[in-house]
């Protein structure tokens, strides 16, 4: 495994001089490139020496940046999609101008820049693949997934989306449009998932907590609520 977490650290090295960075443990089956890049075997030696020298915690960075791929980020995007299905006007705003309906909440900055939201239906689902590289908008969603970097991702999201959708578990009718959204670092997009039924009752702070990353990504819809939680 190569296109991993480094490659965010590694935008570090030439913005500040340096970069840390974890051991990357994935979750996806999906084959990645076998050789790595001259700036990730750069960065990889930067870290060892630093590990080396008792200068970096590895186990500390590692649950640092997994906070932010997880948790921090996604938990953001969670809380505007939430508060686009409990407020029409927000949603509309939303996705008229994403940039400013973003900003409401507090989000925005270096690579969230230039947001376009993507709304799915019953009659289209929207998915995210940054073609070049790994364009994706940090402020709502956090670091981006190893599965998202990969090469197969890149290609065969737009060659053949719903396959894709399929290894992720999700298997959409015939009848159902599958729209592929190319992010770039100019550009970068943000799918608004279907709300699920049974929700009506919700609170916002329930509904985000429905919301996952790979539903604001377009590989996943977002699941009704468990049993034992109000509707």
């Amino acid at each position: 495994m190569t296109t991993n977490r480094r490659d965010f650290l590694s935008a570090a090295v030439t913005a500040a001089g340096a970069a840390l960075t974890p051991e990357l443990h994935h979750t996806h089956d999906h084959e990645h490139q076998a050789v790595p890049s001259d700036l990730a075997l750069r960065v990889k030696a930067l870290e060892s020496l630093l590990v080396e020298k008792g200068l970096v915690d590895r186990a500390a960075l590692d649950t640092l940046i997994d906070a932010y791929e997880h948790k921090i980020g996604p938990r953001n995007g969670a809380h505007v999609i939430a508060r686009a299905w409990a407020d029409s006007a927000y949603k509309q705003r939303l996705l008229t101008n994403a940039d400013a309906a973003i900003a409401e909440l507090g989000y925005g900055g270096m690579q969230g820049e230039h947001m376009v939201v993507v709304e799915n239906t019953p009659e289209v689902h929207n998915m995210i693949v940054c073609t070049l590289c790994s364009c994706y908008p940090w402020p709502v969603l956090g670091l981006p997934p190893v599965w998202y970097k990969s090469a197969p991702y890149r290609s065969r999201s737009v060659i053949d989306p719903r396959g894709v959708l399929s290894e992720f578990g999700l298997d959409l009718p015939a009848d159902v449009e599958v729209r592929v959204w190319d992010s770039t670092a100019e550009l970068r997009y943000l799918v608004l998932p279907e709300r699920p039924a049974g929700t009506a009752q919700l609170s916002e702070e329930q509904l985000a907590a429905l919301v996952t990353r790979d539903s604001m990504v377009g590989v996943a819809k977002v699941a009704p609520p468990q049993a034992g939680v109000s509707a």
